[in-house]
Formats: structure tokens, sequence, C-alpha cells
């Protein structure tokens, strides 16, 4: 059986940035979603059941199929409802190149400004709910090098100059209207200004910054109701997978860079945050996507999807 195709359920939790780009760009397209609240810390069940190790948030759920990465994520929703677009022609390849750097670099800086140690636990409610979570993503980090808060200060002031170069003369980062450059600005903006408020202050200096995020934030996360993860679980086991290119992903066409063929055992992980693999059969390998077939005895047979740029992927006898 499967789904509704507009059946779209997002695994995700208020604060987190990532999040909030998702929740955006559903808003934008008019997309209604269920939303399923999942931990922000290990352990964390029943993620893992859908996604066989993948913990970063937020995934996508339709159906059995499972969704990796705000990158694929973007790309999944635009195929599904291409207007308002993300991936306007004329800004095809800068907005998705912006994107990259604003989920990364300014994603990075902005963090380490945002969670110094004094936020941090006013953030999560007490100094030893602050060292969990500082103990999860350090695991999650691996050997990252991470800005320390001065570093962190000053590149971040600094991004916000060039953003506010970019605002000062249009209502969106690109024109008078948004892509997927200013839903990947926004979220880690979002964060300091709704989440560590007190540390706000650094935006006083872009006030066409704030005018944008103001502008972004009334987008708003459009229609959606609240969902059990049990029940997203069992609308997994419930559903069939769909076939390769019928599944919003819509280049099918095999693309052999690793000398590993269709079928095969393997693993696929995050280049850096977040490393833990999910392994399973290797069914499509394409010039933008991987996709395993994995079998879980609570969610049934389920086909988890990834980006390639930013995923690692190896024989499973390799890994």
């Amino acid at each position: 059986m499967n789904p509704p195709l507009d059946d779209l359920i997002l695994h995700h939790y208020p604060s987190s940035p990532f999040s909030e780009k998702v929740r955006l760009v559903l808003g934008h397209k008019k997309l209604p979603w269920k939303s399923v609240r999942i931990p922000p810390v290990m352990p964390k069940p029943d993620v893992v059941a859908l996604t066989g190790g993948y913990r970063r948030t937020p995934f996508l759920q339709i159906g059995a199929d499972i969704y990796c990465d705000t990158a694929l994520i973007c790309d999944v929703l635009e195929h599904m409802r291409p207007e308002p677009a993300l991936y306007p022609a004329h800004l095809k390849g800068v907005s998705r190149v912006f994107a990259q750097w604003a989920d990364s670099t300014l994603f990075w800086a902005a963090m380490a400004y945002n969670l110094q140690p004094k936020m941090a636990v006013q953030l999560f409610g007490g100094p030893e709910q602050a060292k969990a979570f500082g103990d999860d993503r350090k695991a999650m980090s691996g050997g990252m090098l991470r800005l320390r808060p001065g570093d962190a200060t000053s590149a971040y002031r600094s991004y916000l100059r060039r953003l506010a170069h970019m605002t000062d003369e249009h209502d969106y980062l690109f024109g008078a209207e948004p892509c997927v450059a200013d839903f990947a600005a926004y979220h880690p903006i979002w964060f300091t200004r709704t989440q560590v408020p007190p540390m706000a202050g650094i935006l006083q200096a872009t006030p066409s910054v704030t005018e944008w995020a103001d502008r972004m934030a009334a987008i708003g996360h459009g229609a959606f109701s609240k969902l059990g993860s049990d029940d997203a679980i069992a609308i997994a086991r419930a559903a069939d997978p769909r076939p390769a290119g019928s599944n919003w992903l819509v280049d099918s066409a095999f693309q052999d860079d690793h000398g590993i063929p269709l079928g095969s055992r393997v693993t696929i992980a995050a280049e850096s945050f977040g490393p833990e693999a999910t392994e399973g059969e290797l069914i499509a390998a394409t010039r933008t996507h991987y996709s395993l077939r994995r079998t879980d005895e609570r969610a049934g047979t389920v086909h988890v999807h990834f980006p390639r740029i930013g995923y690692v992927l190896r024989a499973a006898d390799a890994a």
C-alpha cells in the first residue's frame, strides 16, 4: 500500500534550527504535513527504527521512504510542488552553492556564538541538561574543529554584514522572492533571535538582516497536525517503498564512482557531523543521491535516501 502523495511526516523537535528551515519550506509551498516530535539527544530508538542509524534532525518520511538531510528534503519538496520555486531557473547554481555555504560555514559560526556556556545552561534548563546536550553533540562531531566563542563572534559578525549587503538591496537575498538560499541562511539567525534572545544584540548592526528575518518568519509553517512516533512507524510498516524513479527523486540513472554495484551491502554516513552509519542494500546511486533498502523488525522494509554531497558510501565489509 502506498500513502497519499501529500502525506508528509516531518520528524523534528521545536528548537532544531535545521527543522525550522524545513518547516518554513513546507509553509512556503503550502504543503500540509504531520509533525512527529523526536528527542534532541540519544537514545532515539524510534528514529533509528526508520533510518537505521542516521540521527541528525530533521528527516522526512513519506510512507516507507525516509529522506535524510535538509538539502535532499528540499529537492523532494521541490519535485512535489515546483511552485513557488526554491531553485528559480536563473538562480539554480548560485542558490545551491550559497545554501551549502549557509548550512555549513554560516551555521557553525552562528551556533558556536549562540551556544556559549551561559546560554547553553539557560536554553536547556540547567547545567546537567546542558552537559547532556554538549556530550551528545561532541559524540556527533568526532574530530571536527569547532570555533571558540571569540572567533565565532568575529566570524558571525562578518557573515551578517555580508548578508546585509544583499538584504540592503532586495527583500530577499537574491531578489523579490525567497529561494533555497534564504531558507538556509535564515535558520541559524532564527536560533539567535528566538532560542537565545540575550545573544541577539549582534543583529543590531545589520537592521536590514533583521527586517529580512521578519519577512522569513512571516512565511510560517503552514498547516500541520501532530502524530506519534509509534504511529509513524506503523505507517512505514503498512506501506510499500516507492520504486526508484517514482520516489520524488527523479534522476534514476546509475552513476558508479565507487566500483560498488547495485545490490551490494553498503553503509552510508555523513562526512563529518553525525557519523553514525546506515547499512543496507544499495538500490540507487545517481548523480544526486543514494538509496538503501533495509528491514527493521518494527518499521518493516523501508528505503532510506541520502544526498551524494556530504555523505560517504562504502562497501559494508570495508566500513
